[in-house]
């Protein structure tokens, strides 16, 4: 078994310069970051206080499955002749807050779009997204369902 790590910096940046002295007197902003790659700027979702112009813990959560699934469903698909064109998705997440201001998240529901070459087989690129919801390592590690909603188009061929 392979064991690998993965260690961020996360930096809180939205003292204003009273602390925490209440829930209105700081910010909800922080900087992501790893090494040399660029940061990222995040905050709060806006329901909680959050900057909307930065990303927040759940749209970090919802993109990380989703780039998962992408990355395992192109590789199976290298694998196995299908080529592909193009791939988008646009997911979806539902998080429920309870009265006390828990929550968690019920689902996550992907939507891929891909485009494969006419000469692929269709029913073959479907069929990989259930061996790449298998195998992404996020959906296999959150505890709420994950459910895929492909659509998988031929490209016209070139005459």
């Amino acid at each position: 078994m392979k064991v690998h790590r993965y260690v961020i910096d996360l930096e809180w940046t939205g003292n204003t310069g009273q602390g925490t002295r209440s829930l209105s007197a700081y910010e909800r902003s922080h900087r992501i970051s790893a090494g040399a790659k660029p940061p990222i700027a995040g905050s709060s979702d806006p329901s909680f206080r959050g900057d909307p112009r930065c990303w927040n813990p759940e749209e970090l959560l919802v993109a990380s499955v989703s780039a998962c699934h992408e990355l395992w469903y192109l590789g199976l698909c290298a694998d196995a002749g299908v080529i592909v064109h193009g791939y988008t998705d646009q997911p979806e997440g539902i998080m429920v807050e309870e009265a006390g201001g828990a929550g968690q998240f019920q689902s996550v529901t992907l939507r891929p779009q891909v485009v494969i070459a006419a000469s692929s087989d269709a029913v073959l690129a479907a069929a990989l997204h259930e061996r790449a919801h298998a195998m992404c390592f996020i959906a296999r590690s959150v505890n709420f369902p994950v459910s895929i909603e492909p659509s998988i188009t031929s490209a016209i061929a070139s005459g």
